[in-house]
């Protein structure tokens, strides 16, 4: 067995991984919801003063700005491990999952810019409903007219938080417990900076649980094409060492 090679993974239930988020997605997009927006969005929300959360220091400079740099060292770290990888051949059985994080957590979060770009979905704050001049449009609805496109959908802090799902995958074959830490890590950070980011009127909670949902699909889906290894069937065990002895012949 080459020394890179996986064992076989634990049992997964992909129809259930893949089907709940994608079945919430399009609840989403069929029942709009605005109105539960606008109700968290509200209670944040001083006509007097603006969001409760728009000058925190607290939430700006340690929340987004600290925070997001700490997630962008673990990526950073993942990548040189990765690196390392490929020249050290005591670490080429870390190769594999380390190119599954540096990969997952990319895409995690490389998504988020050009989709903002494409939907123009604009910001609580920017909106007349909270202080803004802009007019809110639902999110399949075609933009009011305007000079500054919005660029708030999906929710762009919060990925931060949520794209360490990764975390949790590169870890349940090897260290089940730890990988519950990390998924508990995850779904706090994310919840954590999406929350953080509402309270000052930076997204709406669709936007963060949209972000929720790409970000656990993205993980699940490269974890499925490059760390999944089911166990074989005992039919398939006994054929695999009769066909190599063949293939050997």
């Amino acid at each position: 067995m080459p020394t890179d090679a996986l064992p076989a993974t634990r049992p997964f239930n992909f129809h259930l991984g893949f089907g709940l988020p994608v079945a919430i997605m399009l609840v989403l997009l069929l029942a709009d919801p605005t109105g539960l927006d606008f109700a968290i969005a509200h209670w944040a929300y001083d006509p007097q003063t603006g969001f409760i959360g728009r000058h925190s220091r607290f939430l700006e400079d340690i929340l987004h700005d600290r925070a997001k740099q700490a997630v962008i060292l673990i990526g950073l770290l993942a990548i040189v491990g990765f690196v390392v990888s490929l020249l050290i051949k005591s670490w080429r059985h870390w190769r594999r999952p380390l190119g599954y994080l540096v990969l997952a957590m990319g895409l995690s979060t490389s998504y988020v810019t050009p989709v903002k770009a494409l939907t123009g979905v604009h910001c609580p704050w920017s909106l007349s409903e909270f202080g803004g001049q802009e007019t809110y449009t639902p999110l399949l609805s075609h933009r009011a007219p305007t000079d500054k496109p919005g660029r708030c959908w999906p929710g762009g802090h919060a990925t931060a938080g949520f794209s360490l799902f990764a975390l949790f995958f590169v870890l349940r074959d090897r260290r089940p417990r730890l990988a519950k830490a990390a998924l508990y890590l995850a779904l706090a950070l994310g919840i954590s900076f999406s929350v953080g980011r509402m309270l000052q009127g930076a997204h709406f909670f669709s936007h963060n649980l949209w972000t929720a949902l790409f970000d656990w699909l993205i993980s699940l889906g490269c974890y499925r094409l490059l760390l999944y290894r089911p166990a074989l069937a005992p039919a398939d065990a006994l054929a695999a060492p009769a066909e190599t002895g063949v293939a050997a012949g």
